[in-house]
Parts: C-alpha cells; structure tokens; sequence
C-alpha cells in the first residue's frame, strides 16, 4: 500500500464500495424476486454485525498508525533535545574539531529536516546515507579527542550525547521506514470493506428498497478514512507529514549561536 499513491487509494476504495453495494443490491433483488422465504430481519443483523467487524478493523488500524505517528513526533523532539546537547558539549573539543563539529552537526539537522519533507522513498534514503556518514564524521573526531585524554569527563559526556543521537537515528530509521500495517491486515480491511457494503446492497433489496444516491455519500466517507489510514502508514506522506519544528527551532538557534552578551552598562 506504502507504494500506491493516496488518490490512486482513495478513487480505487470508493469503486470497491459502489461497485460491492451495486452487486450485493442485484443479486438481493433476483433472490427477492424468485424467493419468499429470505426475510429482512435476519440479513439485517447479519449486515449490521459484518459492519460491526469493519468498524472494529478500521479503529484497530487506525489506532496502529496514530500510535506510530506520535511516536515519530516524540523522536523528533527527543533527537532535537540531543542535537543541542551534543551542540553544546562540542566547545569542550580541539578548537579545529569544534569548528568541523559544528558545521556538521548544522549539515545534520538540515538533513533531519529534508528528509521528512522529501517526495521519494529514494531522497529520503540518501538523506539518511549523509546523516549516517556524518554522524562517522563526528564519532571519528570524539575519539581522536578521547584518545588524546583518556581520563577526561567532558569528552565522556560527548561520546555519551553521540550514542544517543545514533540511537535516535537508528529508532527514526525503524518506526518511520520498516514499520508499517501488514499485508494481512490491510486485506482483511479492504475483504470487510467489500463484504459489508455487499451486506448493505443485498439488505436494500430484500426490504424492497430502490438504489439511493446516499451509496455515494457512503463510499467517500469511508474511502476518506481508508485513505488516511494509508497516509499516516507512509513515510513520505504528503498530507499528513510529521512536524518538524523542534529540528526547525534548533537550526535557527544553531545559527544564532553564541547568543550576544548584554551590555554591562
């Protein structure tokens, strides 16, 4: 599903559903028609309760993707907060490693930021190649400097503050590219789609009822949360993208950084 685009989604769940309702409304009105013994009462339980396991898969899904979708937030934030730590700590370097660290630790949450913003599964993929080969970068730097004081605490506190961002990244990498709904899942979604709707056109035409343009109504409301379910389960998404403004806020402070003294008057 991650590779289908959301209208491609969208118009394909909507067809599913009118065309599920319009079969379902055929083959109830031949039965209707050639036999007196099928009733309304019972197809209509069995439809309500086919429709009870739908509305039970959509929830279940949908709360499987929003769950993933606050998890990705509260890593951007944690990443954020660990960034400025390592920002920070990088002053206690070699004053030409302090100056290489910050300029890539700038390049890295540009990066951070360009990844989640980009189109395609392949820019995202070369964003988090940079990220990782700075991230080389600047773990290569803090054992140069650890090996020259081996007793020092500082330079501890730095290592420290690199394997948390490393552990960051490598958590952003997993929730946000590996993680995703089942197959399995998302077929027996789109089978209870079918079915339910099939369920609603068959016991319209048991109860004698004619074709209603509410059928419509029906199919894009319930495409619409198809859709966003598909949305949030991508990470490229481009409607639902995570915020990145505690990234966005620590490149601004970065750039202002130091912060001008106040005049002792």
């Amino acid at each position: 599903m991650r590779h289908i685009p959301i209208e491609l989604i969208f118009t394909l769940s909507v067809l599913i559903i009118v065309c599920s309702i319009e079969v379902g409304f055929r083959v109830g009105r031949f039965i209707h028609r050639h036999s007196k013994n099928e009733k309304e009462a019972p197809v209509s339980a069995i439809s309500g309760t086919t429709m009870g396991l739908l509305a039970f898969i959509l929830a279940f899904t949908f709360a499987i993707v929003t769950e993933r979708f606050d998890s990705r937030k509260e890593l951007v934030r944690d990443e954020a907060n660990v960034l400025r730590t390592i920002f920070l700590r990088s002053e206690f370097l070699s004053p030409n490693d302090h100056a290489e660290a910050v300029s890539l630790l700038k390049r890295y949450v540009e990066l951070r930021v360009l990844a989640v913003q980009s189109r395609t599964i392949e820019e995202i993929g070369s964003a988090i190649t940079e990220s990782e080969q700075i991230q080389t970068a600047l773990w290569s730097k803090a054992v140069a400097n650890a090996r020259r004081d081996m007793n020092s605490d500082v330079g501890a506190l730095y290592i420290e503050a690199l394997n948390e961002m490393m552990s960051l990244h490598a958590l952003r990498v997993t929730v946000g590219l590996h993680l995703g709904v089942p197959t399995v899942i998302w077929c027996i979604l789109l089978s209870l789609v079918a079915l339910g709707m099939f369920g609603i056109g068959y016991q319209t035409a048991i109860a004698g009822s004619r074709r209603t343009l509410a059928t419509f109504l029906l199919a894009v409301s319930f495409s619409l949360v198809i859709a966003m379910i598909a949305e949030l389960d991508r990470p490229d998404a481009r409607y639902l993208v995570v915020p990145q403004q505690p990234l966005i806020h620590l490149k601004q402070w970065m750039i202002s950084w130091p912060p001008s003294s106040p005049s002792l008057g």
